[in-house]
């Protein structure tokens, strides 16, 4: 019998091994209906989660560590039971910025636009600005939502920079933009988009979290043979808004950069949490010092999927 699973993402290319096991029917083969929802933001993505309205999420790492120790934006009337069940890629975080921005001395007086002033993709952007001799004080941060939201308000010039990831940031070099820096210049280790589940929901389903874990990893290395650039390039075209196949060329390159890009086996970085949780001891609110990597994950079904086992 087919079990149903709904998966709350941000929209973006970042997508693709999802998209990948979809199209691929690798979650089909492995018994799964994957029902895909594109969020507008981290507090509709996160409360969803939390509150049951999607299984599984692929979100940032940090979104995680935030909620549960009480500093994400929405306010629950719940205590999230949310961890980290596998890991997924670095973030691909570019400072893409207007035209007219040659320099970060140049965004002095200018607004900054960021999911949520308290997610962790705004504290590295707030580490970025630091890093090259900027205070907070010396912009403006204003919310606009998911990085979709955000890409095109940029594009309309509402906004001097934001953090996007890839591909947005090279549709944005073809539209004019500027990608100022990468985020890796600035923190070399950082866990990006993470698979996440409530642990109340795994432990009642673990032959179905561990499931769409084995049909993730059945796309990453189908993604990661050579032959199959093609196909994911049609892919990337036929989903990504805007993406030319030149533009599939250039994203599958990053995205599947042996180093940089998607982790191959999915697995999560634990220098990279170490990053977020430094992060968020210096900007997140309340403050709290967090030191402990191993808090926010359960890799038991990870370890499973790997195995080939079905079940714990």
């Amino acid at each position: 019998m087919t079990a149903h699973i709904k998966v709350i993402v941000f929209p973006g290319g970042f997508n693709l091994p999802l998209w990948t096991a979809i199209d691929r029917q690798f979650f089909k083969s492995r018994g799964l209906e994957i029902e895909p929802h594109y969020t507008i933001n981290s507090v509709e993505q996160l409360s969803g989660l939390i509150l049951g309205r999607w299984e599984i999420a692929l979100t940032g790492f940090d979104n995680i560590v935030a909620y549960q120790e009480g500093q994400g934006e929405a306010e629950i009337d719940v205590t999230p039971d949310l961890f980290a069940f596998m890991g997924g890629d670095a973030a691909f975080l570019r400072l893409v910025v207007q035209p007219d921005i040659a320099s970060y001395a140049d965004l002095k007086g200018r607004t900054l636009s960021v999911d949520a002033l308290t997610t962790g993709f705004a504290f590295v952007l707030r580490k970025m600005l630091a890093h090259n001799g900027l205070s907070d004080d010396d912009v403006v941060f204003e919310r606009a939502g998911g990085v979709m939201q955000r890409f095109e308000a940029l594009k309309a010039g509402k906004h001097a920079g934001t953090l996007l990831v890839t591909p947005f940031d090279l549709i944005g070099k073809e539209a004019g933009l500027r990608v100022l820096q990468s985020a890796s210049d600035v923190l070399p280790s950082y866990q990006g988009i993470s698979g996440a589940a409530r642990r109340g929901w795994a432990a009642d389903n673990a032959d179905r979290l561990i499931a769409f874990i084995r049909g993730y990893l059945d796309a990453l290395e189908w993604l990661y043979e050579k032959g199959n650039k093609q196909a994911a390039c049609e892919l990337l075209a036929a989903k990504v808004p805007g993406m030319t196949p030149r533009l599939a060329s250039s994203t599958y390159d990053i995205l599947l950069d042996r180093n940089a890009g998607f982790e191959p086996k999915a697995a999560l970085d634990i220098k990279g949490i170490e990053t977020v949780l430094k992060l968020r001891s210096q900007y997140g609110r309340p403050e709290k010092n967090l030191t402990d990597p191993r808090k926010y994950d359960d890799l038991r079904y990870y370890r499973a999927a790997q195995a080939g086992v079905s079940n714990l």
